[in-house]
């Protein structure tokens, strides 16, 4: 069976465990100061998610403010730090990517990064790359003009 991929707000556990403490209470969307949260939507709320908090990094990535970590009674999300947030795991196709096509030089994704010079780092301080301290924000998805970047989220990480 293939399971949808959720992108979960930073510090929510590992899924099983998130979707057996969620209240669906919706506190976390509604604290989100950029509306990057929204509530899953769907008749089942054991099989879906439904009432659960998802991030669509395509249209409002998160921007790791870290708001939403402070509001939840269950403790589904819990407190972290700009360092720690690992919601998932972006990935740059360089064969779409406009730099690495030598098409134009563009640096988007790496200087509209949270972790500005950690997540994203410059190789050979042009060439954009995507490293293993990368939060799974979204971010460099949303901005990509190329849309050579997408974020797989926890859980569903590629071989």
């Amino acid at each position: 069976m293939l399971r949808p991929r959720f992108l979960r707000p930073p510090g929510a556990l590992a899924e099983a465990e998130f979707l057996a403490r969620c209240l669906h209470c919706g506190q976390c969307a509604e604290n989100c100061p950029f509306d990057c949260i929204t509530l899953r939507t769907g008749w089942n709320i054991f099989l879906g998610g439904a009432g659960t908090p998802q991030i669509y990094p395509s249209t409002a990535p998160c921007v790791l403010c870290m708001h939403c970590t402070t509001v939840c009674p269950s403790e589904a999300i819990q407190a972290t730090t700009l360092e720690k947030a690992k919601m998932g795991q972006s990935r740059l196709d360089q064969k779409v990517c406009y730099t690495w096509m030598k098409t134009i030089l563009c640096r988007t994704c790496f200087e509209r990064c949270p972790k500005k010079g950690r997540a994203i780092v410059l190789q050979d301080g042009i060439y954009p790359k995507i490293t293993e301290e990368c939060a799974g924000c979204g971010t460099c998805e949303y901005v990509c003009p190329a849309k050579a970047i997408v974020t797989i989220p926890n859980g569903f990480e590629e071989a």
